[in-house]
């Protein structure tokens, strides 16, 4: 019986033993279970959120319409009005329709785009697999990248193509809209869009007018080896620009060809063929025939310029992400100015050589309204802009914003402060070789006496300006001139009061703030940016107070004079009944060249004033001023005055006659003249400590010279004093460097 027992219980006892055995295993097999289903809904729990958050973002998503898939995405600019003022890029754009383009072309955009273009759906899954697959990997595989055909027409159409605007938010804004793409249109109308917007380097949009750009002839004259450089120009067109970059051309267009062998469009004896030819072989060397407005674009020539530079400036590439850039071009006074400058008709200039260069801003705000860069200079982009260039000497326009400007500012003079006209040599300019030192003249080497600043400024006479620059001091007289956005690396010098190297975009904003009552406003051509996304960047104006409202109206007082005043120097400028304030500056040659040229000779003259609502600055002259016929006449100095004229005469239609409200803090001294109320000031300054320079008195005219009152300055330059030469891109100028300082 135990025994028995005995045999009942030990088979009990192993198979208790083998599930004692076996419960580690069970454990460890729940363990992976568990993990395995944690993993799987971490993962579906990210796909969850993930699909979430791209239907978050894609209820967010921009529309498309036919028309942005259809369009070009060129830089478009606008006038201030609204209105298209040209187009960068796509004027020379020539669109293509899907059953002129070449079946070799879309089998060879497909082959090294997006393999698998007719089976996907807008996105390819697998496509997105492989990349990043690749992309781990550093496989070649990974070549087409993640994005489809459909993808990169909708980046084109809508995005911006910038790296760093390609969020997560927008490319997934990007696949939703290229599955609507794809539901709404075939893949021959996809395949259209995408040949005619893509980019495809030098300012070109399309392969068609790619086509006609590198070859001289349409698309369905182009070899398989043509064909094939274009289908991979768009992913990086400025380095496979044949015409540039002729070895990763080739490059490029043998991976094309080898796609299309894989993808079994081409044959591999085909392919190796084509390889072989010479990628520049058969390219046009006149670019084709793109049609330009060549008429608009000349008169808008050298704002556009400054536009593009600006852009530049401000990160944008203009040939490239369909911008709207709305400017403050003025385009009717554009072309009024272009008219005056080249028309010859209100205005005869003496020849085609004789230039100009004119700037013109809105006082209140610093938007560039007009600018005119040159005369007859023939079909030209983006040619040389004379308006804002610094090579020439501003002459006498100079007084009033380092001269007479800081005077009313910081020593309180009245307009009808004593200054001197007397013998005057600049401090310190004495030489082994000229102990006598060097004088400055005006041009009729004259002197007056004392007389009032006032009539100082209106006569433009050369030597109370320096005597008042002294009195007001280089520090002050610089900080004056920062204030209305004027410096230069080398330290001013008395001889600057009376020449400035600056452009008349820079003297027309200065002139803006005596104008306006005080306030400088940094110029500006851009109101507005709007991307293809349709993120738009608003410019509004940069304004700082540059001076006290008393200053700029006693300054306007004064400047009033310079047309109305039978002496004045700008009387040929008078627009009467027209409240308006000028300065002209004429500048001489050096008195070491100017025996070459007759005693009346210039080589530059300007005229700068304002209204209430607008200021203009204009510069005349020769680009090689230092030639036999660079030269300007008494008469032909003239010229700046009458484009000043004109203009601002036409300006004045479409705006109010407003004269300058006198401030609080100024009152009327006499019949014509202005004070600081309760304000002091002194009647002697530093220009009176040097003994040499007050032992003077009024003069009759010395030598050879005209009698006649004039803004020219002439400047003994014997001795060491002598004449600094410079290249410019306006050619050589000669300057003495006691006068003038570059």
């Amino acid at each position: 019986m135990d025994n028995h027992n005995s045999d009942q219980d030990q088979p009990l006892r192993r198979t208790q033993h083998e599930t004692l055995r076996s419960r580690p295993d069970s454990n460890r097999s729940g363990l992976w279970k568990k993990i395995i289903l944690g993993v799987a809904v971490f993962f579906v729990a990210c796909f969850v959120m993930a699909a979430g958050l791209f239907m978050y973002y894609a209820k967010g998503a921009p529309k498309i319409t036919h028309a942005q898939l259809a369009s070009d995405n060129a830089t478009v600019i606008y006038d201030n009005k609204g209105k298209v003022l040209t187009r960068l890029g796509t004027q020379n754009r020539d669109y293509v329709n899907r059953k002129d383009i070449p079946k070799t072309l879309k089998n060879a955009i497909v082959s090294i785009e997006d393999r698998r273009f007719y089976k996907n759906n807008g996105v390819d899954p697998v496509r997105i697999l492989g990349a990043a697959a690749a992309n781990l990997t550093g496989s070649s595989l990974g070549l087409q990248g993640a994005s489809t055909l459909t993808q990169q027409l909708v980046k084109l159409a809508v995005f911006s193509t910038d790296a760093k605007d390609r969020t997560l938010k927008v490319k997934a804004q990007e696949a939703w809209l290229a599955v609507q793409v794809d539901k709404k249109y075939s893949k021959d109308q996809i395949l259209e869009f995408y040949i005619n917007k893509v980019y495809m380097g030098n300012g070109v949009y399309g392969m068609q007018t790619a086509s006609e750009y590198y070859f001289g002839k349409k698309l369905d004259k182009l070899n398989l080896s043509e064909l094939s450089l274009l289908a991979g120009m768009p992913q990086s067109p400025t380095v496979y620009d044949p015409t540039k970059n002729p070895q990763f051309a080739t490059a490029r267009r043998n991976t094309v060809l080898q796609a299309m062998a894989d993808n079994k469009a081409i044959s591999a004896s085909d392919a190796k063929k084509a390889q072989q030819a010479d990628v520049k072989s058969g390219l046009s060397s006149t670019h084709g025939t793109l049609q330009t407005d060549t008429k608009k674009k000349k008169i808008i020539d050298p704002y556009l310029k400054e536009v593009v530079s600006d852009l530049s400036a401000k990160g944008y590439d203009p040939n490239k992400g369909g911008l709207k850039v709305y400017t403050n071009l003025d385009y009717a006074a554009q072309k009024k100015l272009y008219d005056l400058g080249n028309n010859n008709i209100e205005i005869q200039f003496p020849d085609d050589k004789f230039q100009v260069g004119a700037s013109m801003v809105n006082n209140d705000n610093g938007k560039v309204v007009a600018m005119l860069g040159g005369r007859q200079t023939g079909d030209v982009t983006f040619g040389l802009n004379r308006a804002v260039q610094t090579d020439r000497s501003s002459g006498s326009t100079a007084k009033p914003i380092m001269d007479y400007g800081p005077a009313l500012q910081y020593l309180n003079w009245p307009t009808n402060r004593k200054v001197k006209d007397i013998s005057f040599t600049y401090p310190g300019s004495e030489s082994p070789k000229d102990p006598n030192g060097v004088k400055l003249y005006d041009f009729d080497k004259r002197f007056k006496g004392t007389m009032t600043m006032r009539d100082a400024l209106i006569q433009s006479r050369n030597v109370p300006a320096i005597r008042t620059l002294q009195d007001v001091g280089m520090s002050d007289a610089t900080q004056f001139l920062k204030g209305l956005g004027i410096s230069q690396k080398k330290p001013y010098d008395l001889a600057n009061g009376i020449g400035l190297y600056i452009s008349t975009l820079q003297e027309a904003a200065a002139y803006a703030a005596f104008a306006n009552g005080g306030t400088f406003y940094k110029p500006y051509y851009i109101n507005k940016i709007v991307q293809q996304d349709g993120k738009e960047s608003t410019y509004k104006p940069q304004g700082n107070r540059a001076m006290s409202s008393s200053t700029a109206f006693m300054m306007t007082s004064m400047l009033k004079g310079v047309t109305t005043d039978p002496q004045g120097s700008g009387t040929a400028a008078n627009i009467p009944g027209l409240n308006m304030a000028t300065k002209t500056g004429t500048v001489a040659y050096p008195s070491d060249i100017a025996k070459q040229y007759p005693s009346d000779a210039a080589s530059d003259s300007w005229m700068s004033g304002y209204t209430k609502h607008y200021s203009m600055s204009v510069w005349t002259g020769y680009d090689h001023a230092n030639t036999a016929t660079g030269y300007l006449t008494q008469q032909q100095t003239e010229l700046a005055q009458l484009v000043w004229k004109y203009m601002m005469s036409y300006m004045a239609q479409f705006t109010s006659n407003d004269d300058w409200t006198m401030p609080a803090s100024v009152e009327k001294k006499g019949s014509n003249d202005y004070q600081l109320i309760g304000k002091s000031y002194k009647t002697t300054g530093n220009s009176d400590l040097d003994p040499k320079n007050n032992s003077g008195s009024a003069s009759k005219s010395v030598g050879n010279y005209s009698s006649s009152d004039s803004d020219n300055s002439r400047t003994n330059t014997n001795g060491t004093n002598g004449t600094t030469t410079s290249t410019s891109r306006f050619g050589t100028t000669n300057s003495p460097t006691s006068a003038f300082n570059h």
